[in-house]
């Protein structure tokens, strides 16, 4: 099932949060998005063999998968794009992500050259024209990728945030904002204190995304923040986190 974040009849943001198999709790929960401007549409981190069938189908009552641009991928991991060939097959979209990963993702393929339809984004990020709209690429290295890009929508004003914001809950919880902030953080302090590099990195990526007009940031996984005040209270929370090489020690690195 779709859940519309934004729709002003011609630019549409949908969130796909439960196409993960509910009793595959082998499996981490993720969501998939989907922005159309008029004829023309981007998939945002569209998983992995799991979620391709349901988000195959369950785009179409919004856009023909035959048309879609673009895949924007914030990073190379499984979940993010691992069903990437088959999107290749079904459609003719070109794959945007951070060059550093550029030649790593034929690897999801059969080893056909895509070389024409897979595009590097540069480490300062780019501007993605989809239709009459422009998609922001900001990077977002290190959280958790080496090359990490999320992506901002200006006409929605909602941040794609990948793993950064990631909770680590049920899917028919993901499907609903945040409503109280201090009864999410143990959903999400796990995670970020392992998979966000350092609070220096954080901190420089507070600082861009208050430069930003956000209303809403949406993660990969997990629940979004919705409205000025959740977005700043994530945005304080994160900013002050001791994270990643802050909180190694020696006695992470003895062999067994």
């Amino acid at each position: 099932m779709a859940v519309e974040l934004y729709n002003d009849g011609r630019h549409v943001c949908l969130a796909f949060y439960d196409l993960v198999d509910e009793e595959a709790d082998h499996a981490v929960q993720c969501n998939q998005f989907l922005i159309v401007d008029g004829d023309h549409g981007a998939l945002i981190d569209p998983g992995g063999n799991m979620t391709y069938n349901g988000l195959l189908m369950g785009m179409q009552r919004y856009f023909p998968s035959r048309n879609l641009d673009y895949i924007l991928a914030s990073h190379a991991d499984p979940d993010i794009i691992a069903s990437l060939n088959k999107w290749m097959v079904t459609t003719r979209c070109r794959v945007l992500i951070s060059k550093l990963w550029a030649r790593f993702l034929p690897h999801f393929t059969t080893g056909r050259d895509y070389s024409d339809r897979i595009i590097g984004i540069p480490d300062e990020g780019m501007v993605v024209p989809l239709g009459e709209s422009r998609i922001k690429a900001v990077p977002a290295h290190f959280m958790h990728s080496e090359g990490n890009f999320q992506f901002y929508d200006p006409v929605a004003k909602i941040l794609f945030t990948g793993d950064m914001g990631a909770s680590l809950i049920d899917h028919d919880v993901a499907l609903k904002p945040v409503t109280n902030f201090d009864e999410h953080i143990p959903f999400m302090i796990g995670f970020h204190r392992r998979y966000m590099i350092s609070n220096k990195i954080c901190r420089f990526w507070v600082n861009m995304v208050r430069q930003l007009d956000v209303e809403m940031i949406v993660p990969q996984h997990g629940a979004r923040f919705e409205g000025k005040v959740m977005v700043n209270r994530f945005l304080d929370w994160i900013e002050n986190l001791q994270c990643g090489v802050d909180i190694m020690t020696q006695d992470n690195y003895r062999a067994p």
